[in-house]
C-alpha cells in the first residue's frame, strides 16, 4: 500500500545507516532499547544523533528521512546490523564462536580489510526453538517521528541475512531455521506498522546473492516464500520496502563490480513489497535496462544513484546523469532515487555522507527542471545562507 510515495515523482532518500558523531559513545550492549533510554546518558547521546541526523537531511532537501540506525552500536564495519537482532532473539546464544560462518570466503585472507572483519564476527548458536523478540522497533520510531514532519523509512535486517550468520545447532535444516525467524520479524514490523509508521524495510533477501555460490541450501523459490511470510499482512497497514545490495562491510564490495542482478529480478518481482532498492552508482547503471523490464509495473524502484564506496562526492551532473539513464526504462512516478547502501558502519565520515546527499538532491533538482517538476529546496545551497562571503 503506497502512502508515503503515492501520487509522488523522483523522491530522494538514503539507505539507512548514516555515520554516527564521534561523542556517541554509549552502546546498547544487548540491552533492550528501551532500557537504553532509562540511562541519561544513551538517552542523551541517543536523541541529540537523532537530531544531527535529521537536521543533515533537512539540509540535504532528502524527501524521505532515515533514522540512520542510530540504535545499533558502533561496532567494527557494522557488525551490530546483525548482532543487534540475534542478540534480542530467544533461542539464539550469546555469541561464542569465531568467524564459522565466513571460514570459506573466497579470496580472503590473513592481510585483506575483510579478514579483520571477520576476526570481529563472534557468531551465535541456535539452541533453541526461535522465540519471543526484541527488536523494538516501534520505539526507534517513536524515537525520531516527533522531530520531522517528513515520512521517516525505519529498516531491519532480514530473517535470511540471519539465518545464514548463526551457527545452526537445533534445526533439522536451515530452511526451518529461516522460516521461524520470517515469522518472528514479521511480528516485530507488525508492532511497527501498528505504532504509526508509514514504511518499513526489509533488507537483504538471499536471493541475489546466494545465486553467485554453489550447492546452496535454499532455493530462489524458497527463499521468495519465506520473504513473504516475513511481510505477510504489512502491505495492509504501511509501504514495504526491500533493500538489496551486493555488500558493504565497512564499504567494501563482496563481490566483483560487474556482478548481475538479471536472474535475480524475476525473484525479487514476486516479492509482496511496494519498494524495491537496487544498486545503480558502483556498476555504472549496469542492470538499469532490467530495472524497468523485470520488475513489474506494480511496484517502485528505488535506484542507488551514489556510491557509499567511494569517498569522492559525485557530481550533481553525474548524478543527473545517471537519473536519465534510468528514465529510458523506468516512469519517473515509479522512480525513486537512493544510496547504493547506508552511509554510516565503519564507511565514510559525516561531511561525506551530508555532501553525498547534498549532490543526489542537487542531481534530482536538475531532472526535475527538465522535466517542468518543482525542484526541492536545499538549504546547503543557498547563498544567502552561506557564511562565506560571495562576490556579484
Amino acid at each position: 500500500m503506497f502512502t508515503a510515495t503515492k501520487d509522488q515523482t523522483l523522491l530522494t532518500t538514503t539507505t539507512g545507516a548514516l555515520p554516527r558523531p564521534s561523542w556517541f559513545t554509549e552502546n546498547l550492549r544487548g540491552l533492550e532499547l528501551s532500557r537504553g533510554f532509562s540511562q541519561r546518558a544513551y538517552r542523551e547521546q541517543h536523541f541529540d544523533c537523532l537530531s544531527c541526523h535529521v537536521t543533515a537531511q533537512q539540509k540535504a532537501g532528502i524527501d524521505i528521512a532515515v533514522d540512520g540506525d542510530t540504535r545499533l552500536d558502533d561496532d567494527v564495519a557494522g557488525r551490530s546490523w546483525v548482532s543487534y537482532a540475534y542478540e534480542r532473539i530467544k533461542g539464539i546464544s550469546e555469541p561464542d564462536v569465531a568467524v564459522q560462518p565466513y571460514a570459506a570466503m573466497d579470496n580472503c585472507a590473513p592481510g585483506d580489510f575483510i579478514w579483520e572483519v571477520i576476526e570481529t564476527r563472534m557468531t551465535p548458536r541456535v539452541i533453541d526453538k526461535i522465540g519471543e523478540t526484541s527488536l523494538q522497533l516501534d520505539r526507534a520510531w517513536k524515537a525520531i517521528a516527533p522531530m520531522t514532519n517528513k515520512p521517516v523509512k525505519i529498516g531491519s535486517i532480514s530473517a535470511q541475512v540471519l539465518a545464514h550468520m548463526c551457527v545452526n545447532e537445533f534445526y533439522p535444516n536451515r530452511l526451518e531455521l529461516l522460516m521461524d525467524l520470517s515469522d518472528a520479524l514479521n511480528r516485530e514490523y507488525h508492532k511497527l506498522a501498528d505504532s504509526g509508521a508509514l514504511m518499513v524495510q526489509i533488507e537483504e533477501p538471499a536471493i541475489h546473492q546466494s545465486m553467485q555460490g554453489k550447492n546452496q541450501e535454499i532455493t530462489p523459490e524458497q527463499y521468495v516464500n519465506a520473504f513473504n511470510r516475513e511481510v505477510s499482512g504489512l502491505k495492509e497497514k504501511c509501504e514495504v520496502w526491500c533493500h538489496t545490495c551486493w555488500g558493504s562491510p565497512g564499504a567494501q564490495k563482496m563481490f566483483p563490480s560487474n556482478t548481475s542482478y538479471e536472474k535475480a529480478l524475476p525473484y525479487f518481482d514476486q516479492l509482496d513489497i511496494d519498494v524495491l532498492t537496487l544498486e545503480g552508482a558502483t556498476n555504472d547503471g549496469l542492470d538499469i535496462p532490467h530495472y524497468g523490464s523485470l520488475i513489474s509495473k506494480d511496484k517502485k524502484i528505488a535506484v542507488g544513484v551514489i556510491s557509499h564506496r567511494t569517498m569522492q562526492i559525485e557530481r550533481p551532473e553525474e548524478v543527473a546523469a545517471l537519473i536519465r539513464r534510468c528514465l529510458e526504462y523506468i516512469e519517473p512516478e515509479r522512480l525513486i532515487l537512493t544510496s547504493d547502501c547506508g552511509f554510516g558502519r565503519q564507511s565514510m565520515s559525516r561531511m561525506h555522507a551530508f555532501y553525498k546527499m547534498v549532490s543526489l538532491v542537487r542531481g534530482t533538482n536538475i531532472v526535475r527542471r527538465e522535466l517542468g517538476l518543482e525542484e526541492v529546496y536545499i538549504p546547503a545551497t543557498d547563498h544567502k545562507l552561506s557564511m562565506v562571503p560571495t562576490t556579484n
